[in-house]
Parts: C-alpha cells; structure tokens; sequence
C-alpha cells in the first residue's frame, strides 16, 4: 500500500501525516510536491502489484488529475478517504474534547477547493456529521468556496448560538487550520490526524475497487 500526500512546508502538517502511515503497517508514503520522499519515486521502489490510497478527504483536482498522472497506470488507486462514515466517528472524537451542549453550533471547517466534486464532499461529511451527532451541522470553508468559515460563524453567533466550535475537517495542521483559528469561533477541534476510525478507513480504501473509467 503508497499513501499519497499533499506535502506540505508546514513541519506540523509532515510529522501528522507520517503519524499516519506509520499507523498503516506496512504502508508507504509518497508525496506529491514540497515534501519527501516523492510518490512517483516510491512507486519505482514498489517491490510488486500496489494500491494508491489518497490522504485526501475528497475528490477533487489532486485525487481526479495528480495521482492518477503520477501513478500513470503503474498501480490502482484507491478512491480518496471522504466522505466517509468512519471520519464522522473521527470528526466526533476529537469534538468529545470540546464537550458541545444543546446551546452551542458546530461548524463543519474544510479547507476548500476549486472542483465541485471536493465541495459536495465537504457537505456530505457535514450530513454524516449531523447524522453522528443528531445535530445540525453546517460547513464553512477556509478558501476558494462560500461561505468561507468565518461568514459560517458569525451566521451561527447571530443565530444565537452559545457557542461555535469548529470541527476541523483536516487530517493535518498547516495553514488551513491556522485559518480555522482565525474564524472568530470559541473553540477549534484539533486535525483528525492518526484517529484509530482515520487508520481504520485508510485499510478499507485500499480494499475498495477502483471506479471503471467513463465510456
């Protein structure tokens, strides 16, 4: 099994997401820019038959366009991790630290995207959550889609919330997050990171046959 990373400048985000493959027996991890090792070196290396599994939480440009030309037909991709059930549990998790009462908002943080398919992802997830949580959820975005997190916030202050905790739909520390804490919320839930349900979900993604190419 290749993990296929963003990569990242942030050495926060990078030591999360070698938590993660390390979480991952017999896992290896490549990235597709700024960190290493590269994922089309790890590919060369790759002693047989493997599987790409994306540390992306949904589709979008990197899980539809960059892995599938680095990977160039020399292993199978997996689908990308979200929306998933199992990030719900993840996504709970680290909002059990925050204890959210009946008074409080919670607010879905993603990091965005330019490619619908990565949009729809997002609210999904916010469904799934809202569903775990028996709670209404919204979503809000760090960049490149509305509303941003910071609009989605003060809608839920002047809806009356008595508070507004941000669950972050992030697997890593980095700049996304580092917004998510500059959104005006009370409180900010830490990056999924190595949660046993993420770990979990990365196993199942490998299982998963890939989609037949379009006709």
């Amino acid at each position: 099994m290749v993990l296929a990373a963003h990569g990242t400048r942030d050495p926060r985000g990078e030591e999360v997401t070698r938590l993660i493959a390390a979480g991952v027996p017999g896992a290896r991890l490549g990235f597709l820019e700024i960190s290493s090792p590269s994922l089309a070196s790890v590919l060369d290396l790759a002693p047989g038959p493997a599987v790409v599994v994306p540390l992306l939480l949904g589709g979008g440009y990197h899980a539809h366009v960059d892995i599938p030309a680095v990977v160039a037909g020399r292993a199978r991709v997996a689908p990308p991790l979200g929306p998933h059930p199992l990030l719900a549990e993840a996504l709970a998790g680290r909002l059990a630290a925050h204890d959210p009462g009946p008074g409080d908002a919670v607010v879905l943080g993603a990091a965005g995207s330019s490619d619908p398919a990565g949009l729809a992802a997002a609210r999904a997830m916010a469904r799934l959550l809202a569903v775990r949580l028996s709670r209404p959820v919204t979503v809000g975005f760090g960049a490149a889609a509305a509303p941003s997190v910071e609009r989605a916030v003060a809608r839920a202050r002047a809806r009356g919330a008595r508070r507004v905790i941000v669950a972050a739909h992030l697997l890593a520390p980095g700049h996304f997050h580092d917004r998510l804490r500059a959104s005006g919320a009370d409180e900010v839930t830490e990056p999924l990171g190595p949660h046993p349900a993420v770990l979990a979900l990365v196993r199942h993604r490998a299982r998963v046959p890939s989609p037949a190419p379009a006709a």
